[in-house]
């Protein structure tokens, strides 16, 4: 019974990691400007790599596997919201400007 409930878990985990993946890419191929899709993939890589791998420690059971699995989400959860931070700080000392909504309602409205 436990473990099947344990499975069940896991599988929910696997969906939403995979949804959230899925949401992440239409988010690179849709928003407007560097920042935004900057946004969509940091987000993307933080949640669902770290519910994709929580998906797996239930998989895994107690053992060796189950720690390695959580010292890479350790490592995800310090490295990625790291790096996003540095891209967009980069972005923002190169000159690059963020799209505001008047930039963008004015370039998408009829002429």
């Amino acid at each position: 019974m436990m473990d099947s409930i344990i499975q069940l878990i896991s599988s929910i985990c696997f969906i939403f990691g995979a949804l959230l993946i899925l949401s992440g890419g239409v988010g690179l191929l849709r928003f407007p400007d560097f920042f935004t899709r900057m946004h969509a993939a940091g987000i993307t890589e933080t949640l669902a790599t770290s519910l994709i791998l929580i998906g797996l420690m239930l998989s895994a059971g107690w053992g060796l596997v189950l720690f390695k699995l959580v010292l890479i989400l350790l490592f995800i959860m310090l490295t990625s919201p790291t790096a996003s931070h540095a891209l967009a700080k980069s972005a923002l000392h190169g000159k690059l400007t963020p799209v505001t909504q008047n930039e963008h309602s004015e370039s998408s409205s009829p002429q």
